[in-house]
């Protein structure tokens, strides 16, 4: 069995190198089952959640993780994660707080996205 807090951390790093880079290459990390939470909007399945990602009214991003925790989940193998960071859009020089956190479930050595919630954080 995995180290679930060096899974989560590579979980971590790649999600957020590929949604910088390519947000729709993202799609194999979802399924049908998958949700996404954005800001308090729910979308179910691999293609919508996918569609919102995309559509997302900035060309370039760059997330900036603070925190990464982890706990092994009641499912076996399963882990929950909880990111908080910075996101940097377009030619903004004042990050924006946000926090996401993903329920992780595994498949035949890989991991995909059950739960996906995701919010900024306003002070």
């Amino acid at each position: 069995m995995a180290d679930f807090n060096e899974v989560s951390k590579a979980f971590v790093k790649f999600y957020y190198d590929t949604f910088d880079s390519n947000r729709a290459s993202l799609l194999p990390l979802y399924r049908d089952p998958s949700m996404l939470t954005f800001e308090g909007q729910q979308f179910r399945g691999a293609q919508a959640i996918v569609e919102k990602l995309a559509s997302l009214p900035f060309s370039k991003v760059a997330h900036r993780v603070s925190t990464i925790d982890a706990q092994p989940s009641f499912n076996d193998g399963a882990i929950l994660v909880s990111v908080t960071g910075q996101l940097l859009v377009d030619e903004e020089q004042n990050p924006q707080m946000f926090s996401q956190a993903f329920h992780l479930v595994p498949d035949n050595g890989q991991y995909w996205v059950y739960n996906d919630i995701f919010r900024l954080n306003y002070a």
